[in-house]
């Protein structure tokens, strides 16, 4: 009976880490993913500002529909120039994953 109880302790405790890693290993797959969205976004609409990508659109609705591509939406936009900065978000467990990326030109040119 004591065996019994002890494995079934255990198999608890192994069932709770399992659940915990799979939870951390999801939402750190989501926050990679977001960045990836904000990063491209961010590269999408600074390139359709600057004129290398041509768009009839803003670039802030080009950056939406390449961070809905990746599974996020777009939260902020704007651009300055040909600066363009961009937040995106995703949901993973009712949470909700955010990045900001910033693309253009480098400084002093």
């Amino acid at each position: 009976m004591a065996g019994t109880a002890f494995a079934t302790g255990v198999l608890a405790v192994t069932a709770t880490l399992a659940l915990g890693l799979a939870a951390v290993g999801g939402a750190s797959v989501t926050a990679q993913r977001v960045a990836s969205a904000a990063d491209a976004a961010a590269l999408a609409a600074a390139d359709t500002a600057s004129g290398a990508v041509p768009s009839a659109d803003d670039p802030c609705v080009v950056a939406e529909r390449v961070a809905a591509a990746s599974g996020a939406s777009v939260t902020e936009c704007s651009v300055e120039g040909l600066v363009a900065t961009v937040q995106v978000q995703a949901a993973y467990a009712g949470l909700a994953a955010v990045s900001r990326a910033r693309a253009g030109p480098p400084d002093g040119t």
